[in-house]
């Protein structure tokens, strides 16, 4: 016991010297943390005082965390915690940061071993192993702090750059510097969603020599806009985007325009094409496939009524229009071919021509006038349940 209180009288002792050449040993501390910034760095009064005044505290730390045991080593001061935001804010590495402590840490410990040149070993080596993970704990807690920042102010400034260009859709005249695009340029959109999405762009953009613009927005869908010299090939987008997509991705496609008028509206055909390809069967789609489509996903007045006028009269059948639909789908698939629609279900050309004559009299109007009208009805069936196409 007795031995113990001495050894505590020592370290005590240990730490009131070192506190008793702070100042020799701040000077020396803030030349080595200075020569580790480069010039920039330093032009931040604001930082540039912080740093002063961190060395300051760090020393303090550690000298109090030198005469502690481990297990009551004081926190990380705040103002550490502070210093290492604005630190992020100044665009100053966390790797620099981290190496000053690492730094003024060896610096104290060299102080520590001249003073406790009459102490035994042993006692100097716990005062050495103390300073070492109040080291670790202060470089924990740093790096932690510095990253929020980190993420805060990218979350910041990506929040400003997407909000800007929801503003340029809208069409307010903005200054388009900074956003690493040309609007004066050709412009193809396109709208991606799932895991893969973002890679599945990059690629695209490589293999048509585009420009890249991305936005990302809520449950991992991109806006995107491809932009080039001369006006982009929309089957040729389809073509690449559709070789081998990710299992998980929906990618849906504009069409080609010129100038803020273009990027503007490939913008929203890219999104109401994107309905069709999340409720169906194409991971793949180009708005020019599927405009109408697109439009009565958008349009709920639209979609009800295409529904009560040529799917709904089908019910009437016995086996409540199933044949009839299957019959349609059929035809539709095959390109209105009343032979390849036959071959498909196993039945005569004649029993086909006898159906299409069935779905007229139920909805009382010939295929002829009817058609584009049916299909969009049994596409729109087919994506039962699927919510209207709006908020992308």
């Amino acid at each position: 016991m007795r031995q113990a209180s001495a050894e505590r009288e020592r370290v005590l002792d240990l730490a009131e010297r070192l506190r008793e050449r702070r100042g020799e040993i701040e000077e020396v501390a803030l030349l080595r943390t200075k020569a580790l910034a480069d010039p920039p760095q330093m032009s931040e009064a604001e930082y540039a005082q912080g740093l002063q005044r961190a060395v300051s505290i760090a020393l303090q730390y550690g000298i109090e965390g030198i005469e502690r045991e481990e297990e009551q080593a004081p926190a990380p001061p705040p103002e550490l915690l502070s210093q290492a935001r604005l630190a992020a804010r100044n665009r100053v590495s966390l790797d620099v940061v981290l190496r000053r402590y690492v730094a003024g840490q060896a610096l104290l410990g060299d102080f520590l071993l001249a003073e406790a040149a009459d102490l035994p070993p042993a006692e100097a080596k716990r005062a050495l192993r103390r300073l070492s993970a109040l080291l670790d704990r202060l470089l924990a807690a740093v790096s932690v702090a510095y990253a929020e920042e980190k993420e805060r102010r990218q979350r910041g400034s990506e929040r400003q750059r997407t909000e800007r260009i929801e503003r340029l859709l809208a069409g307010e005249p903005l200054e388009t510097a900074g956003l690493a695009y040309n609007f004066d340029a050709h412009h193809l959109a396109a709208l991606a969603q799932g895991a893969g999405a973002r890679q599945l762009l990059d690629a695209l953009a490589r293999e048509l020599d585009a420009r890249l613009l991305i936005v990302e927005r809520e449950g991992s869908l991109i806006w995107a806009w491809l932009g080039t010299r001369a006006p982009l090939e929309p089957e040729r987008a389809l073509r690449v985007a559709g070789r081998e997509p990710p299992p998980e991705v929906r990618l849906s496609l504009g069409e080609p325009g010129e100038g803020m008028a273009g990027w503007q509206l490939s913008h929203r055909q890219a999104a109401a094409a994107m309905a069709v390809a999340i409720g169906g069967e194409e991971p793949v789609v180009r708005y020019a496939d599927v405009a109408l489509l697109a439009s009565a996903l958008q349009d709920e007045l639209l979609a009800t009524s295409l529904r009560r006028l040529y799917l709904a009269p089908l019910e009437a059948e016995r086996d409540g229009g199933e044949v009839l639909r299957e019959t349609l789908r059929a035809y539709f698939t095959a390109g209105r071919n009343v032979s390849s629609a036959a071959a498909v279900l196993g039945v005569t050309r004649q029993t086909i021509a006898n159906r299409l004559r069935a779905v007229e009299e139920c909805v009382g109007s010939t295929m002829a006038l009817g058609e584009a009208e049916m299909e969009i009805s049994l596409r729109l069936d087919e994506m039962t349940g699927f919510p209207y196409g709006k908020g992308l």
